[in-house]
């Protein structure tokens, strides 16, 4: 397989990397910690401009009809510097919008989001879920020409500042099963709807959901009513690659961080990089962020897969890859640093945080490994 960019692909990569060491360095995400929104509305808007929202996305939406390889290129250059802009939320929510919403429906709110006007969220996690998009307490229940929705969701990405939700409820059926469940598109100022913002260990910042009767029109479901499972799916493995992605931009901006700082430390009247045993250290490194770089790139070019088998393996190798490797690679940046790469004030800590909840994030490494262990090509070479 070919894995050499495209003339293209490589413009595209040096204007975003350029875009962030100039417009983003990390500096500017320290600022936003402590920001009630988390990130700038102005940069998303230049982002919208620029064209980089919407490069997976179809014409019809405002979007260039690329593919997600052009998008992941782009998420692992803003995971070099932290940029903290909801990307991967419109990824997720913009994705099921794409795949199945109506042409209404993408023209009213995929399309203003992929311009930078507005954002995005997708909130599918509940408190019993643990990664099951079937494991719904969320009720969607009729009322009058609508729909009634009640219950509460945790840890939405951008929950605290999208102007438009996508929630799913369960609308028949029971607990577990494939069908009946459904996907809802809702304002951020409905009536009944809660937003509590909640911030992360990463200094970015959530939400969470409680609907105490929120109403919404028929209009308003995404796809078919009680079919949103797939749709989900789809979108949450999107949302999986995209991590793994900006995973492997933090990983390389660790690597070299530590690389620099041990030709600079001087211990003893020498370099402390010139002893062996560091060296061999941060070889191991360099091998865990390429190993974590090759599967994410396999997750990257396999994210919109119609073959589920071939998404699902592809994805699920690279985010257990990422627990393995990101979780190496940022203990050891911490670890070389010594003392100081403890504290809040050295930016190596900012990576190894945010690196616990990129692994978190759509699956952690126990959920994947176990659905590649069910995937039937897994099975099947088993037995």
């Amino acid at each position: 397989m070919d894995f050499e960019l495209s003339e293209d692909q490589k413009m595209l990569v040096d204007t975003v990397q350029s875009f962030v060491r100039k417009e983003s360095p990390l500096e500017r995400m320290r600022k936003l910690r402590d920001d009630e929104v988390g990130w700038d509305r102005a940069v998303w808007k230049q982002m919208g401009e620029l064209g980089w929202l919407g490069v997976m996305f179809p014409e019809d939406a405002g979007g260039s009809a690329m593919s997600f390889v052009e998008m992941g290129l782009i998420i692992e250059q803003l995971g070099t510097t932290l940029v903290p802009e909801p990307v991967t939320p419109l990824v997720v929510a913009g994705s099921a919008l794409a795949s199945a919403g109506s042409p209404a429906q993408r023209e009213q709110f995929l399309a203003p989001a992929i311009a930078g006007a507005t954002s995005l969220a997708m909130a599918c996690e509940e408190i019993q879920s643990r990664f099951d998009v079937r494991c719904v307490h969320t009720k969607g229940e009729k009322s009058g020409g609508g729909y009634k929705l009640s219950g509460q969701k945790r840890w939405v990405q951008n929950g605290h500042a999208a102007d438009t939700l996508l929630i799913s409820a369960r609308t028949s059926g029971k607990d577990g099963d494939n069908s009946g469940v459904s996907l809802f598109i809702v304002d951020k100022d409905a009536p009944g709807l809660t937003r509590t913002s909640v911030k992360q260990m990463d200094g970015k910042h959530g939400a969470m959901l409680k609907l105490d009767g929120v109403e919404v029109g028929a209009d308003r479901v995404v796809g078919k009513l009680d079919g949103a499972a797939a749709i989900l799916d789809a979108a949450l493995d999107l949302g999986a690659a995209a991590a793994c992605c900006e995973g492997s931009g933090m990983m390389q901006a660790v690597l070299m961080m530590t690389r620099n700082y041990l030709t600079e430390r001087k211990q003893f009247g020498r370099a402390i990089g010139s002893f062996q045993a560091l060296q061999h250290r941060c070889v191991d490194m360099f091998v865990e962020t390429e190993l974590a770089k090759s599967t994410a790139i396999l997750a990257m070019i396999k994210a919109q897969e119609t073959d589920v088998s071939e998404r699902q393996r592809a994805v699920s190798v690279a985010k257990v890859q990422l627990a393995e490797s990101g979780g190496f690679v940022t203990r050891q940046g911490i670890q070389l640093h010594g003392g100081i790469g403890v504290t809040d004030e050295h930016d190596v800590g900012l990576y190894f945080k945010r690196m616990q909840v990129l692994c978190a994030l759509f699956g952690d490494d126990l959920f994947h490994s176990r659905r590649y262990a069910g995937l039937p090509s897994f099975r099947k070479h088993v037995s």
